[in-house]
């Protein structure tokens, strides 16, 4: 049974950093393309970031571009989502996602078939 858990999520202040982490199981990490989607209260879920299973590849939305960094460890089947310069507007429900591909469709949501609980992240002003 595949399970995706993110951890890392929190309260942070305007202009504070967060690193997500989440860490699969029940599947070949090194042979899934991972990304990261966020849902706002009353917002549709949207593509924050995505990289493909050997790490070469990343990709990001216009939310985080120059913000957000997306890496993986293959050997600790843990993506993570490195967060900086947070702003009010990033405060939402995160969610890692898995694809069972190199790489693929990885900034629409129907491409991912494993999705993990989702973390909070609060950022005040």
């Amino acid at each position: 049974q595949v399970q995706l858990v993110e951890s890392g999520g929190g309260l942070v202040q305007v202009g504070g950093t967060l690193r997500l982490s989440c860490t699969a199981s029940g599947l070949t990490f090194n042979l899934v393309a991972m990304g990261w989607f966020r849902q706002a209260p009353g917002k549709e879920r949207e593509f924050v970031a995505a990289i493909s299973a050997r790490g070469k590849t990343m990709h990001y939305g216009e939310s985080g571009k120059g913000r957000f960094t997306i890496s993986r460890d293959n050997a600790k089947d843990t993506v993570y989502l490195q967060m900086e310069n947070l702003k009010p507007e990033d405060t939402a429900i995160y969610y890692c996602a898995g694809d069972p591909h190199e790489w693929g469709s990885h900034t629409t949501q129907g491409a991912y078939n494993y999705w993990g609980q989702g973390t909070q992240v609060t950022v005040t002003s």
